[in-house]
């Protein structure tokens, strides 16, 4: 089974940062969670643990994806 996890951290309106969290299967429109964070410090390190829980598990990092000026995107596919 094909399948997807990603890791996105976007800054809001208001200063904060909310880490959003993407999996399913590839070619499904799959599901997402969103963290809000008072500062992008807290956001990047959740976005670390998470890289790291998945990579344990089999997920390799792929190039990023839709990545824009103010945001930091990484696909990741199992092995």
């Amino acid at each position: 089974m094909a399948r997807y996890y990603a890791l996105s951290i976007q800054p809001t309106l208001f200063g904060e940062a909310w880490l959003l969290r993407s999996w399913g299967r590839i070619g499904c429109r799959g599901q997402q969670k969103i963290h809000l964070f008072q500062d992008e410090h807290q956001a990047v390190s959740l976005f670390l643990e998470l890289a790291l829980q998945k990579r344990k598990r089999g997920y390799r990092a792929r190039a990023t994806c839709g990545k824009s000026e103010n945001s930091t995107t990484v696909c990741a596919v199992p092995q």
